[in-house]
Protein backbone atom coordinates (compact mmCIF):
# COMPACT_ATOMS: atom_id res chain seq x y z
CA UNK A 1 0.00 0.00 0.00
CA UNK A 2 1.30 3.35 -0.97
CA UNK A 3 0.16 6.23 0.88
CA UNK A 4 2.34 9.45 0.32
CA UNK A 5 1.59 12.23 3.34
CA UNK A 6 3.15 15.45 3.69
CA UNK A 7 4.42 16.38 7.50
CA UNK A 8 4.92 19.56 6.82
CA UNK A 9 1.89 20.58 5.05
CA UNK A 10 -1.23 22.53 6.11
CA UNK A 11 -3.38 20.22 5.43
CA UNK A 12 -4.23 17.81 8.67
CA UNK A 13 -2.99 14.45 8.22
CA UNK A 14 -6.18 12.59 8.81
CA UNK A 15 -7.49 14.46 6.13
CA UNK A 16 -4.25 13.57 3.98
CA UNK A 17 -5.02 9.88 4.92
CA UNK A 18 -8.51 10.28 3.74
CA UNK A 19 -7.67 11.68 0.16
CA UNK A 20 -4.77 9.50 -0.15
CA UNK A 21 -7.45 6.44 0.47
CA UNK A 22 -10.02 7.69 -1.82
CA UNK A 23 -7.37 8.35 -4.56
CA UNK A 24 -6.55 4.45 -3.78
CA UNK A 25 -10.04 3.54 -4.45
CA UNK A 26 -10.31 5.28 -7.72
CA UNK A 27 -7.11 3.84 -9.13
CA UNK A 28 -7.72 0.40 -7.83
CA UNK A 29 -5.26 0.11 -5.48
CA UNK A 30 -8.04 -0.48 -2.80
CA UNK A 31 -10.37 -2.95 -4.09
CA UNK A 32 -14.07 -2.91 -3.26
CA UNK A 33 -14.73 -5.17 -0.63
CA UNK A 34 -10.85 -5.52 0.10
CA UNK A 35 -10.06 -5.04 4.19
CA UNK A 36 -7.92 -1.78 4.72
CA UNK A 37 -5.01 -2.27 7.57
CA UNK A 38 -6.29 -1.98 10.88
CA UNK A 39 -5.73 0.90 12.72
CA UNK A 40 -2.48 0.28 14.46
CA UNK A 41 -0.99 -1.04 12.25
CA UNK A 42 -1.37 1.90 9.54
CA UNK A 43 -0.67 4.29 12.34
CA UNK A 44 2.54 2.21 13.02
CA UNK A 45 3.49 2.12 9.30
CA UNK A 46 2.44 5.65 8.83
CA UNK A 47 4.31 6.63 12.09
CA UNK A 48 1.06 8.78 12.90
CA UNK A 49 -1.31 8.68 16.13
CA UNK A 50 -3.72 5.97 16.10
CA UNK A 51 -6.22 8.99 16.88
CA UNK A 52 -5.17 10.03 13.48
CA UNK A 53 -6.30 6.80 11.16
CA UNK A 54 -9.43 6.22 13.36
CA UNK A 55 -10.78 9.86 12.65
CA UNK A 56 -9.53 9.51 9.01
CA UNK A 57 -11.35 6.15 9.09
CA UNK A 58 -14.39 7.54 10.61
CA UNK A 59 -14.40 10.20 7.99
CA UNK A 60 -14.56 7.82 4.89
CA UNK A 61 -17.36 5.72 6.82
CA UNK A 62 -19.33 9.04 6.97
CA UNK A 63 -19.15 9.89 3.48
CA UNK A 64 -19.51 6.04 2.36
CA UNK A 65 -16.29 4.69 1.30
CA UNK A 66 -15.51 2.51 3.87
CA UNK A 67 -17.44 0.50 6.08
CA UNK A 68 -16.30 -0.59 9.75
CA UNK A 69 -16.86 -4.17 11.60
CA UNK A 70 -15.93 -4.69 14.99
CA UNK A 71 -14.80 -8.28 13.72
CA UNK A 72 -13.70 -7.44 10.09
CA UNK A 73 -12.22 -3.91 10.51
CA UNK A 74 -12.57 -1.53 7.78
CA UNK A 75 -13.36 -2.37 4.40
CA UNK A 76 -13.97 -0.25 0.75
CA UNK A 77 -17.88 -0.40 0.66
CA UNK A 78 -18.93 -3.17 -2.42
CA UNK A 79 -20.07 -0.21 -4.07
CA UNK A 80 -20.02 3.36 -3.65
CA UNK A 81 -22.61 6.05 -2.62
CA UNK A 82 -23.35 7.79 -6.30
CA UNK A 83 -26.97 9.49 -5.47
CA UNK A 84 -27.93 12.81 -6.28
CA UNK A 85 -26.98 14.60 -3.46
CA UNK A 86 -23.63 13.31 -3.34
CA UNK A 87 -23.27 14.34 -7.20
CA UNK A 88 -24.38 17.69 -6.21
CA UNK A 89 -21.44 17.87 -2.80
CA UNK A 90 -18.75 17.35 -5.65
CA UNK A 91 -20.14 19.63 -8.23
CA UNK A 92 -19.92 22.54 -5.53
CA UNK A 93 -16.17 20.88 -4.93
CA UNK A 94 -15.64 21.63 -8.30
CA UNK A 95 -17.01 24.73 -8.40
CA UNK A 96 -15.40 26.16 -6.04
CA UNK A 97 -11.81 24.41 -7.32
CA UNK A 98 -12.48 26.01 -11.21
CA UNK A 99 -13.53 29.33 -9.04
CA UNK A 100 -9.94 29.14 -7.05
CA UNK A 101 -7.73 28.57 -10.82
CA UNK A 102 -9.69 31.23 -12.28
CA UNK A 103 -8.73 33.77 -9.33
CA UNK A 104 -4.84 32.27 -9.40
CA UNK A 105 -4.91 33.22 -13.39
CA UNK A 106 -5.72 29.98 -14.93
CA UNK A 107 -7.72 30.17 -18.33
CA UNK A 108 -10.86 27.95 -18.99
CA UNK A 109 -9.19 25.94 -21.68
CA UNK A 110 -6.24 25.05 -19.33
CA UNK A 111 -8.38 23.95 -16.81
CA UNK A 112 -10.13 21.72 -18.82
CA UNK A 113 -6.81 20.20 -20.48
CA UNK A 114 -5.49 19.76 -16.69
CA UNK A 115 -8.74 18.16 -15.86
CA UNK A 116 -8.56 15.88 -18.76
CA UNK A 117 -4.93 14.75 -18.65
CA UNK A 118 -5.19 14.26 -14.47
CA UNK A 119 -8.45 11.78 -15.17
CA UNK A 120 -6.10 10.06 -17.80
CA UNK A 121 -3.48 9.61 -15.14
CA UNK A 122 -6.06 7.33 -12.86
CA UNK A 123 -6.67 4.11 -14.00
CA UNK A 124 -10.46 4.16 -14.19
CA UNK A 125 -12.20 1.56 -12.12
CA UNK A 126 -15.42 0.45 -14.25
CA UNK A 127 -16.38 -1.41 -11.44
CA UNK A 128 -17.06 2.15 -9.06
CA UNK A 129 -20.03 3.22 -11.12
CA UNK A 130 -22.85 0.61 -10.97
Amino acid sequence: MIINLDYTSEIPIYLQLRNEIVKGIANGQFKYGESLPTVRTLAQDLQVNNMTVNKAYGLLKQEGYICIDRRHGAKVQPTIDNSHEHQEKLLDELELLASEAIVKGMNKDEFINTCKALLQTIQYDASIVQ
